[in-house]
């Protein structure tokens, strides 16, 4: 598959799998990938115990390691995450996608400070070496506070050094709506104050933020949906074995993860349907258009991310692999897409266009800036079309 573009879409290991309770062996893995041809790469930091093999298949199907990454907890990983940029280095890897727990190792929630300079030490690394870290937007990281990125890129910055961010925006889609969820570092309060906005249809929203920031250069693209349904076919081990301290005091899984495409009969809990799929996949058409319109964008590599975790798909039955290839199908369309809607505009004088803005679904008009509006002639769902069903997932 050759990329379009300087976009490359590639897969999480953890996705290539049908039955979600039991990966193929790794060269079937490789062999599945390389054979579907929807993707470029594959994404994956090993052991390095593993390191040779992963060379090895790497090389034999012609497929490359471009991204990995891992969770680190800080006064405890650090050496951990030096020694995993070198390993993804060493694969050819160009971007490590690091998550940093929200919790020290002595117990304090990590500052803003200690973040940044975890990244400015990772990234001096990652430079030298070519492997660069990207910081991930995630659940049970310190980052589920979605106001302390800017913050820390800001403190980044002002060190002369560029701020890399991965976008995983199914961590912001999934809780919108969802009252359960927005109280885990008082997201619920921003919003009702007006400092935080989710709805990727309102200007201002917080992806729409760091997108025309120009800081996302990786992507991870797994779908969820707002007020998510959670996984009630998993659970976490014990209360104790959770992984952040501000988790939801649950053991069921928190359903960070919705089907791409329609599960068959039984093999998901919860009613699918693919309109509610709207605000992520609006998310995804913002940060490609802006990509296609603007050359501050750092946008190299999207990952699908489908995985069979307890907090995402584990105990349903539907194929994360299958859903992994239609996502990356879909994401090539949509590059397509902007990269066309562009060249229209480029020819045309500037104009005015409509779009319509959630919580309320009042109309706005914009002047086209080549990112949130959006040409509503294609096929795509509008706005109003699926409100109802965003309130009532």
């Amino acid at each position: 598959m050759t990329a379009h573009r300087n976009i490359r879409i590639g897969i999480a290991e953890a996705g290539i799998r049908h039955d979600m309770s039991c990966p193929p062996d790794l060269a079937t893995q490789f062999q599945l990938v390389k054979e579907c041809g929807a993707f470029d790469y594959l994404d994956k930091t090993p052991p390095r115990a593993q390191l040779a093999e992963y060379a090895r298949l790497s090389e034999r199907f012609d497929l490359p390691i471009l991204a990995g990454g891992w969770w680190y907890t800080l006064g405890r990983d650090e050496d951990l995450l030096a020694e995993n940029i070198r390993v993804g280095a060493e694969l050819g890897s160009l971007v490590h996608n690091v998550q940093i727990m929200m919790d020290h190792a002595d117990g304090h929630l990590v500052t803003d400070q200690e973040v940044a300079d975890a990244y400015v030490r990772a990234y001096d690394l990652g430079a030298t070496l070519r492997c660069r870290p990207a910081l991930e937007v995630h659940i049970n990281m310190w980052s589920e506070d979605f106001r302390r990125v800017a913050k820390v890129a800001a403190l980044v910055e002002s060190r002369g050094i560029p701020f890399h961010l991965t976008l995983d925006h199914s961590h912001i889609i999934f809780k919108i709506n969802n009252d359960r969820e927005l109280k885990v570092f008082g997201l619920d309060a921003a919003i009702t104050a007006g400092d935080l906005i989710l709805d990727p249809f309102t200007p201002g929203n917080v992806c729409e933020q760091w997108i025309h920031s120009g800081w996302v250069a990786h992507c991870h693209a797994r779908s969820t949906v707002p007020n998510n349904p959670r996984n009630v076919w998993a659970e976490h081990p014990s209360l104790d074995s959770l992984p952040s301290s501000l988790h939801p005091r649950d053991l069921i899984g928190r359903g960070v993860q919705y089907p791409f495409i329609e599960p068959g009969a039984g093999e998901w809990h919860s009613r699918w349907d693919e309109r509610a799929l709207e605000p992520w996949k609006e998310v995804m058409r913002q940060l490609l258009s802006f990509h296609s319109s603007s050359p501050a964008s750092q946008l190299q590599l999207i990952s699908t991310e489908f995985i069979p975790f307890t907090d995402y798909g584990q105990g349903a039955l539907y194929s994360l692999f299958d859903n992994s290839v239609a996502c990356a199908r879909w994401i090539r369309s949509a590059i397509a897409h902007a990269d066309s809607t562009k060249q229209v505009q480029d020819r045309a004088m500037p104009r005015r266009c409509e779009s319509t803005v959630g919580n309320g679904g009042k109309d706005r008009s914009a002047p086209v800036t080549g990112s949130v509006c959006r040409d509503h002639s294609s096929a795509e769902p509008r706005h109003s079309d699926y409100q109802d069903v965003i309130h009532g997932c």
